[in-house]
């Protein structure tokens, strides 16, 4: 993970601050979706797969990036009017939608790498090179910092867009 919601602050962050590129919801969703990996491996209890396998690789990703894209943009209307809700519109084509989720997976292998030993993020090579960059303890502190930071900053940023009126990301 981290845990799940940790990703969240960093989608949203990067989703408002690099709007002209990035579509919200698809990176919200795409920065999550891996993590049902994990939660089907401990809730099932298959002991013989790792809690971060296949789809915590930049090739597994990869693979559910592509779903992830076609099911948004089929759902772009449903999805709009929450952003309505929120206050915040935007504009969006299944080519940013479809970078925006490669984005959304492949910043959560990066993240994931420097926590947890088991992940492979470039299977097949049997490898975590990110893993021991820190200590154990440093990299929770850091990754959880990071993420917990941006979460702030995304949360700020949203509410100086809205004190300045309804939130036209694509503009």
């Amino acid at each position: 993970m981290p845990f799940t919601p940790f990703h969240l602050g960093l989608a949203l962050l990067l989703g408002l601050a690099l709007s002209f590129a990035i579509d919200l919801p698809t990176l919200m969703i795409a920065s999550i979706i891996l993590d049902l990996e994990p939660l089907y491996i401990l809730s099932f209890g298959v002991a013989e797969y790792p809690v971060h396998g296949l789809f915590h690789s930049y090739l597994g990703s990869s693979i559910i990036a592509i779903p992830v894209a076609l099911a948004v943009y089929s759902l772009r209307g449903a999805l709009d009017r929450i952003m309505a809700t929120l206050r915040i519109s935007q504009r969006s084509s299944f080519r940013k939608i479809l970078f925006t989720s490669f984005v959304g997976v492949y910043s959560h292998v990066l993240l994931d790498s420097f926590l947890y030993r088991e992940m492979m993020p470039f299977y097949p090579l049997r490898v975590n090179p990110f893993v021991n960059i820190l200590s154990a303890y440093d990299s929770y502190r850091i990754i959880y910092g990071f993420c917990g930071i941006a979460a702030i900053s995304g949360v700020a940023l949203y509410i100086y867009r809205i004190r300045k009126g309804a939130v036209a990301l694509d503009k």
